[in-house]
């Protein structure tokens, strides 16, 4: 195997053609380097040089490898310029899961927006999948952020996670609705309209949980229709066909005919999860980890706190 630092003095010698001059120019004493040389020429079984008393110069064999010598030492140099920005983070790839709402809450595009600022040259690829695909992904290695509708449990061996967005849901009814301009809407308001259920595919749990606050708050909800996305449920909404609920970082996604209410004593959310490898073997990684949770509603909530403590 070629040692990197005999071909640099391979090259300033071939250079300079004079060992005292590349020895000067190397900070290292005449004898030292004369030895690299030799033990070069050996290691290879070439004669590198023509020596004489005033000087020393290539030869023919010796110009040929200075050729491909020098473009060794180029690639070195920009291999070694490449792990420095890959280890500050500056550069590489980044494979990110998501799920739907992690984009069209702006939780997944602002934190990639806050990344790209300061590290352009960083590869995204974004792979939309189901929470326990993208768990999987983690685990070998194939996703490095995941972000799921729920964490993975406080024991996993492998894995951890924080939550980047606990959204309140809002009342969406068309603009039309007797309701939409009521000052105050009640549980028994609700209970008598016309609901669009959201069966999301990702989690069937969430439909169960729904129904749950919705007895909690003092209503059954009259499911008369069912969108398996938020959206699809807004335009529904729109043509008139019922009223659905829908997450606050969704209302500027409404569309025209649709009147988005608060409703103070409804306690249902919609919670995200950034989940990661406990074992970080990139900082890139761990740069785009806190910028996720940084950037996240959640993260900025927590620092308004502390700043008020």
């Amino acid at each position: 195997m070629l040692d990197i630092r005999q071909l640099h003095y391979f090259v300033v010698v071939a250079e300079e053609e004079h060992v005292g001059r590349a020895a000067e120019r190397l900070h290292i004493s005449q004898s030292p380097l004369s030895r690299q040389i030799v033990q070069l020429e050996e290691k290879l079984g070439l004669t590198l040089f023509e020596r004489s008393q005033q000087r020393i110069r290539l030869t023919r064999d010796g110009r040929t490898f200075m050729t491909e010598a020098r473009a060794l030492l180029t690639h070195a140099n920009r291999l070694e310029s490449l792990a420095r920005r890959l280890g500050r983070g500056d550069e590489g790839g980044l494979c990110i899961g998501y799920l739907e709402y992690a984009m069209h809450s702006g939780v997944l595009p602002n934190a990639l927006r806050e990344l790209r600022a300061d590290r352009p040259a960083v590869h995204i690829a974004l792979y939309n999948q189901p929470s326990d695909v993208q768990l999987e992904g983690l685990r070998q290695r194939s996703l490095d952020i995941a972000l799921v509708c729920e964490p993975p449990p406080l024991d996993d061996p492998d894995l951890e996670a924080a939550q980047v967005l606990d959204d309140p849901m809002l009342l969406a009814l068309p603009a039309g609705h007797p309701l939409a301009e009521k000052q105050r809407i009640t549980p028994t308001d609700l209970a008598a309209q016309k609901w669009i259920g959201v069966m999301h595919q990702e989690n069937a749990l969430r439909h169960d949980t729904f129904i749950a606050a919705c007895a909690k708050a003092g209503f059954t909800p009259n499911i008369s229709m069912e969108a398996t996305e938020p959206l699809a449920a807004l335009g529904l909404v729109a043509a008139g066909l019922g009223l659905t609920t829908v997450q606050r970082s969704l209302r500027h996604q409404a569309p025209t005919g649709v009147v988005l209410r608060e409703l103070s004593w409804f306690a249902y959310r919609t919670p995200l999860w950034a989940a990661w490898h406990k074992i970080n073997l990139r900082p890139l990684v761990e740069i785009f980890r806190k910028t996720l949770v940084e950037t996240s509603c959640v993260g900025r909530e927590i620092a308004l706190e502390e700043l008020a403590q």
